[in-house]
């Protein structure tokens, strides 16, 4: 009996979670002017817009630059700072780790008004460099926490085995240690990565007009003029993310397959 319930609640909870993208999502291949249903016809005129418009064209650019920069940074900060929490070289670890997932509860606002005195002082305001920064505090969190999972199923026996064998810290650690831990890695850096493509809080504070991402360009769409190239775009970051995913875990996937 209680089985079928958890089924049912689990599927129910799959649909509360999917209505509203069920529900959206198919705007995006309308043929009309606005947002609603019946859809008169199919057409992807919108996906057309988001392709020649120029104000869409470089915020897709913008969020692919953003993204990847800001992957690439919390990635190698991320996997640092897992490393050294693992290895009890740091006092009182659990108090760091804490202090690294901060950005993850800390309100956006509040890390966006921070982020702009603190990147203002710096000269870092309305350039690439400041809103990458910016989005990599958002980021980091997510890598720290796959990472550091990752690293927790990490036999220790089998980096002690290659040390005494005569490798390096270096060695052990680019061959043992990083190939063990890089689903974790590769995990974290698809979080960060769609974390990044859906930032709009901290882009509003730190982000000038030649940075305006695909997230703040929805978001300035919804307030001007709600047109339908808003749910492509949504449709574009959806369909994105998934694929991502889904290289993931079948990255994933082949790495336990290979390890078995």
């Amino acid at each position: 009996m209680l089985k079928p319930a958890q089924s049912l609640f689990g599927a129910l909870a799959v649909v509360f979670l999917l209505a509203p993208l069920v529900a959206i999502l198919p705007l995006a291949f309308t043929g009309g002017i606005f947002l609603n249903y019946p859809i008169p016809s199919f057409s992807t005129r919108w996906f057309t817009e988001l392709a020649t418009a120029d104000a869409w064209r470089l915020s897709i650019v913008n969020s692919l630059i953003i993204g990847l920069g800001a992957t690439v940074l919390s990635v190698v900060l991320g996997t640092l700072a897992a490393l050294g929490l693992r290895n009890g070289l740091i006092p009182f670890p659990n108090v760091l780790r804490t202090f690294f997932l901060l950005p993850m509860v800390v309100p956006a606002v509040v890390l966006g008004v921070g982020l702009q005195i603190s990147l203002g002082g710096l000269g870092l305001t309305s350039t690439y460099i400041g809103v990458i920064l910016s989005h990599a505090v958002l980021c980091v969190p997510f890598v720290v926490i796959s990472v550091s999972t990752a690293l927790q199923g990490i036999d220790r026996r089998v980096e002690r085995a290659a040390a005494s064998l005569g490798a390096s810290p270096a060695t052990v650690f680019r061959r043992v240690t990083l190939p063990l831990a890089l689903p974790g890695v590769v995990t974290g850096a698809v979080f960060a990565f769609a974390t990044s493509l859906d930032e709009v809080v901290l882009t509003l504070f730190v982000a000038g007009p030649n940075q305006r991402t695909l997230a703040r360009q929805m978001f300035s769409s919804i307030r001007e003029n709600i047109s339908p190239a808003i749910a492509a775009a949504a449709f574009v970051l959806i369909v994105g993310t998934l694929l991502l995913a889904a290289l993931a875990a079948l990255m994933n996937r082949r790495k336990r397959t290979a390890a078995a």
